[in-house]
């Protein structure tokens, strides 16, 4: 296959499982059939992500592994293994999509693994895509205030989205202190959509920074000192953002319902009708 072909093939594969990745995480949006479905695909597009970009195993024992290629390996290690978890664990739960597989893993471990990898996978796609912003970018011409003030505009959005991150208690399904994933199936699906994008964007923000940071870091061009403390200074700018937004609305964050009352929703003190917290508990 021609190389400019198969780039085209690789940024239209990377384009649809971003989105892709960004529905899945909206499952008061799709609902469970769409879900599954949408998991199905991610999946597919997954193997075909890997099989155009083959030749970067055939490399991973070749030549020197400085800082930034150890990083890159370790998010996408990481991601890999999250995402297989992800799907593997879906898939023994799955009443649409795959049927005949349910049950092939005991459905109370499948239930935790997806919930809690589904989110590392997301915060570590953040980070995939974060990596490889300062490669993709590097070609642009654009002049310094220009770029000075689209980077301070994401670094803000960055903020935003790890302040979303701590609110909507993400930590807590990461690291299985939750047992059910709990959404607010009255907030508009836009809303929905945005919060995601936002904290998506805070760790592609924290991945371009951090592949910047160890750029300057190793290379010997000019001003390097100033350009390293300038990452640093913008992801510090991201994080007091979000930590600002955290002491404003009194770290209002979306606690989980407990397994005594799996129907609380603490977001917005109501609770959810039982059909749907029976399909919550189930999908997940």
């Amino acid at each position: 296959m021609p190389t400019n072909k198969k780039n085209v093939i690789k940024k239209i594969v990377d384009a649809l499982m971003s989105v892709l990745l960004l529905c899945l995480m909206a499952y008061q949006v799709t609902g469970e059939n769409l879900h599954e479905w949408g998991g199905i695909a991610m999946t597919v597009l997954l193997i075909v992500h890997h099989i155009l970009n083959f030749k970067w195993y055939k490399s991973l024992f070749k030549g020197r592994y400085n800082a930034c290629r150890i990083v890159t390996v370790i998010v996408n290690t990481l991601l890999l293994a999250s995402i297989a978890l992800t799907a593997l664990c879906g898939m023994a739960m799955s009443s649409h999509a795959v049927p005949f597989l349910y049950g092939m893993l005991p459905i109370a471990f499948a239930r935790r693994f997806h919930l809690a990898m589904s989110f590392w996978s997301f915060i570590l796609m953040g980070l995939h895509l974060g990596l490889h912003i300062p490669a993709m970018t590097a070609g642009l011409k654009w002049n310094g205030r220009l770029k000075s003030a689209v980077t301070a505009v994401f670094a803000v959005l960055a903020g935003v989205g790890f302040w979303l991150f701590v609110k909507n208690s993400i930590p807590d399904y990461m690291f299985f202190r939750t047992p059910f994933a709990f959404f607010d199936y009255d907030k508009a699906a836009a809303l929905v959509f945005l919060e995601n994008l936002a904290i998506l964007i805070a760790f592609a923000f924290l991945g371009a920074e951090t592949a910047s940071i160890i750029k300057w870091t190793a290379g010997k061009t000019e001003n390097k000192k100033t350009k390293m403390l300038t990452s640093v200074c913008l992801v510090l700018l991201s994080l007091l953002t979000g930590a600002a937004l955290i002491i404003c609305t009194g770290c209002k964050t979306d606690t989980s319902p407990s397994l005594g009352d799996p129907t609380t929703h603490t977001q917005t003190n109501q609770r959810l009708c039982p059909e749907k917290a029976y399909k919550l508990g189930k999908s997940l």
